[in-house]
């Protein structure tokens, strides 16, 4: 195994006393108070995230929007300058690439923002489908990126900026000077909650953390994000979604455009056989991601991909028959143990973002 990579806000991390874990090849903060503690601040009040270990790559060229129509599930023809849609990259049997954000930058020049797993892969698997008339390049090692989310996030962020953040709107992005710093504010995230995603480079990103800092936001680790982004059914690259799973086996039809042409159409147009659902445990115990989950005869019919206890309740996502029903009871197995669960749906949580 190589060398772990570090962010550029990594010291940044150790002086808040961070705990530091392995993630994606990255040196990352798990959690600097207490998983519990950051979620309820970024539900509350507003906590910021280093996610510069996120990819970016560019596609520019008088073809790139025949070229991203083709290998991206969602319509990109009607994506304006200065907007963002979210859409799945497939292989031709449907299953999940990556998961990406597309920046309409200008006429031809578009950003892929890819999870930090799956850069080098998406970047090959990109390259592989390239067409005459598109360049690609890999911006992701001069590009850092903060968060900042919660319901005190465009107040706290518009200190910071002479930048109008009430007139972003959600899923849009404007370039502006923040704390002197050409910073991309993209009115995005991943949690649930209203907020920013702040895209500069990496020495500007270090002035953005301070700053942030200095305005009482609260950092926030890895853990926090999960349950975060969990609470409000977002989909994690090798849970919910991944290269055994498809986005309509996910439950994201709204991300898939069946009326073009893209890569694993044919495949995404055959009837499901798995859906994703929502699981309330009723004993005590957490069903963690890869438990099976079982009918009332024990026999298994699934697996869960993600599990938490948030508040009172116990809570999973699991991945099950496309027949199984809200209301069914299920199991899921925890080693030796056999937790009592129902199936209910994935919105655990009212999303929070601006209209």
């Amino acid at each position: 195994m190589g060398q772990l990579l570090r962010t550029p806000l990594y010291e940044k991390h150790l002086k808040q006393n961070a705990k530091i874990v392995d993630f994606a090849g990255f040196e990352m903060p798990i959690q600097y108070t207490s998983i519990l503690q950051e979620h309820e601040a970024v539900r509350s009040k507003v906590g910021m995230f280093d996610v510069s270990h996120m990819g970016e790559i560019l596609v520019r060229g008088p073809q790139s929007l025949s070229y991203l129509e083709a290998v991206c599930t969602n319509n990109v023809s009607t994506l304006n300058v200065g907007q963002v849609r979210y859409s799945f990259l497939c292989y031709e049997n449907g299953t999940v690439v990556d998961d990406i954000l597309i920046y309409r930058f200008e006429e031809d020049v578009y950003c892929l923002v890819v999870n930090a797993s799956n850069i080098e892969k998406d970047y090959a698997w990109l390259k592989s489908h390239l067409i005459q008339g598109v360049e690609l390049e890999n911006v992701s090692d001069k590009t850092a990126e903060i968060a900042v989310q919660g319901p005190l996030a465009e107040a706290t962020l518009q200190a910071m900026t002479s930048v109008d953040l009430s007139q972003i709107g959600f899923f849009q992005f404007v370039w502006g000077d923040v704390l002197g710093c050409h910073t991309l504010i993209s009115r995005t995230g991943y949690t649930g909650e209203d907020g920013f995603e702040l895209y500069t480079d990496n020495d500007s990103i270090l002035v953005l953390w301070d700053g942030l800092l200095d305005k009482g936001v609260a950092p926030i680790g890895l853990g926090a994000r999960d349950t975060l982004r969990f609470e409000a059914s977002l989909p994690l690259y090798g849970h919910e979604i991944s290269d055994t799973i498809t986005p309509l086996e996910a439950g994201f039809k709204r991300f898939v455009d069946l009326s073009k042409s893209f890569i694993g159409k044919a495949s995404l147009e055959q009837p499901r056989t798995r859906k994703l659902v929502g699981i309330e445990v009723h004993d005590r115990g957490i069903a963690r991601a890869t438990y099976p989950v079982l009918d009332e005869s024990q026999k298994e019919i699934g697996v869960v991909t993600t599990g938490y206890m948030l508040g009172d309740k116990t809570l999973a996502l699991a991945l099950v028959p496309a027949t199984t029903s809200i209301g069914n009871s299920v199991l899921v197995a925890m080693r030796d143990k056999r937790l009592k669960g129902t199936i209910i749906s994935t919105k655990f949580k009212d999303k929070n973002y601006k209209k």
